[in-house]
């Protein structure tokens, strides 16, 4: 049915977060440019105390990039975890400064140097690192929520896809049925 697959790919953001990080950038999207200096300066201060630290943080990654291995192919886990360890994890490690730089952009485009100095400032209380060291056990924990949340819509959703798309005459291909 199409429904559940439509749901499937929905979720797939929610579900394999870290999935998006081994996927390239689109080239469609246009780098974005953030000519203050001071305000790109604020945003790289923002992103790296937000990360944390660095090899916590990759560490983090290495368990979800076994499971990405095996799925595209490298069942054996031990393989996978190899790969992981020999090929995926020194790349990351080698070009993390460029996801940095990547993230302040994207934050000094959003946000002017003022607001970027304030939330560097928090960071730099001990509340602001607290939220650092337990972003890992929140960012599980929305997961998990989300996940129990979706779960618990799926039915409605699912109802509800299924009578949208009777009304509209379409098949499982999203096409119009032949009258």
């Amino acid at each position: 049915m199409y429904a559940p697959r439509l749901l499937a790919s929905l979720c797939l953001g929610v579900v394999l977060p870290f999935a998006a990080m081994a996927q390239p950038a689109p080239s469609s999207t246009p780098p974005v440019t953030v000519s203050d200096p001071a305000t790109l300066k604020a945003a790289r201060e923002v992103v790296t105390q937000m990360q944390g630290d660095r090899t916590a943080l990759l560490s983090a990654i290495a368990a979800p990039m076994v499971g990405m291995m095996q799925q595209i192919g490298i069942k054996q886990q031990d393989q996978a975890q190899a790969l992981v360890q020999e090929v995926v994890m020194p790349t990351l490690t080698a070009h993390y400064d460029e996801l940095l730089d990547i993230q302040a952009h994207s934050f000094a485009s959003a946000l002017g140097k003022d607001d970027l100095q304030a939330i560097a400032a928090f960071y730099a209380t001990p509340a602001g690192k607290r939220l650092v060291t337990v972003q890992p056990q929140l960012a599980q924990a929305q997961l998990a929520g989300t996940q129990q949340w979706m779960q618990s819509v799926m039915p409605e959703l699912q109802g509800k896809l299924t009578k949208a798309i009777q009304a509209h005459g379409w098949t499982t291909g999203g096409q119009p049925k032949a009258r």
